[in-house]
């Protein structure tokens, strides 16, 4: 594995880190022994950065995580990165919602706090949010403040928020067939020094070979309704993905760990948080760190990528 910074705070991150979305109903990691699993093997495999969030299974992602931490004697190893949802800004709301978060991490301090998306369904003010959370890192409750799925504009107004402390990540959805983030977010992110915490590295699996044109998951799977694999989309993300796999042969590596590396190439900020549902895919996303394609093969897929354009309106 190999190591960055978490922004400025001089805390040493692994450079693929663990996503944790998978711990729920949606995601169907809800048996407790398997999240364990996963994480013992995040941790062997060098990983110590993951990240949960309030809403994932309605607390199911944090509590396997306290509970995995605290048996296995890991909670120093691990940063733990959670997120609070924009229906839960209003002050009051915020207190309450991060002292449950603490209760079901098991931990006192939580280490980087998130705002999960901007209150758009509600009314809050930034800065009463923003303080809030400033005022629990003054308390000890939290360590550091993180936003994700904010637009730079509104990540310049919530930091304008704070007077002692300051924003040190941006969660972003990021991977080589969907590179939006590359036209505002990751400048804004390089330029700052924050840490661009990359969801999604994957493309929720469309990226990794095991799809194809003629075998697309069924619409009822989680990620049926997903534009990058609708059929009009994924016949020219495919076209990736053969890039990807021939990349991948070259240097005796999975089209996965292939591109987890072409994004951690991409920007030095960038950390992708890939999830995993067992032991041997924490294996294959830690083997996206710890080594380089070359330059032309970076370029070959860039160029691939560039050429491709996802729709959204599709109905």
């Amino acid at each position: 594995m190999e190591y960055t910074f978490l922004g400025n705070t001089g805390e040493k991150i692994s450079r693929i880190s663990l996503g944790a979305w998978q711990f729920s109903e949606s995601w169907g990691v809800t048996e407790y022994e398997i999240a364990k699993k996963v994480i013992i093997e995040a941790a062997n495999q060098g990983i110590n950065l993951i990240d949960t969030a309030e809403v994932y299974g309605r607390g199911m992602s944090e509590q396997f995580i306290g509970k995995a931490l605290r048996e296995l004697n890991l909670r120093e190893h691990f940063l733990i990165a959670t997120k609070i949802p924009g229906d839960f800004l209003a002050e009051h709301d915020v207190y309450k919602a991060v002292e449950k978060s603490i209760s079901r991490l098991q931990v006192k301090t939580i280490d980087l706090m998130q705002v999960h998306w901007p209150p758009c369904w509600h009314n809050f003010p930034t800065c009463e949010y923003m303080r809030a959370l400033e005022k629990l890192v003054h308390l000890g409750r939290i360590r550091y403040l993180g936003l994700s799925n904010f637009p730079p504009i509104l990540v310049e107004e919530a930091r304008s928020c704070l007077s002692t402390e300051d924003v040190v990540s941006l969660q972003i959805r990021y991977n080589v067939v969907e590179r939006d983030a590359e036209k505002e977010l990751i400048p804004y992110a390089e330029r700052e020094g924050l840490t661009v915490l990359a969801w999604s590295p994957l493309a929720k699996g469309a990226v990794t070979g095991k799809y194809t044109p003629e075998n697309l998951p069924k619409f009822e799977d989680v990620r049926g309704g997903e534009a990058v694999f609708h059929p009009e989309n994924f016949k020219n993300v495919y076209k990736v993905v053969e890039v990807l796999m021939d990349v991948a042969k070259k240097y005796g590596r999975e089209p996965s760990q292939v591109a987890l590396n072409w994004l951690i190439m991409s920007s030095p900020s960038v950390v992708p948080i890939p999830g995993a549902k067992n032991e041997e895919q924490v294996k294959s996303n830690a083997g996206g760190a710890g080594w380089r394609m070359s330059i032309e093969d970076w370029l070959r897929i860039k160029e691939a990528s560039d050429n491709l354009k996802i729709t959204r309106v599709l109905w």
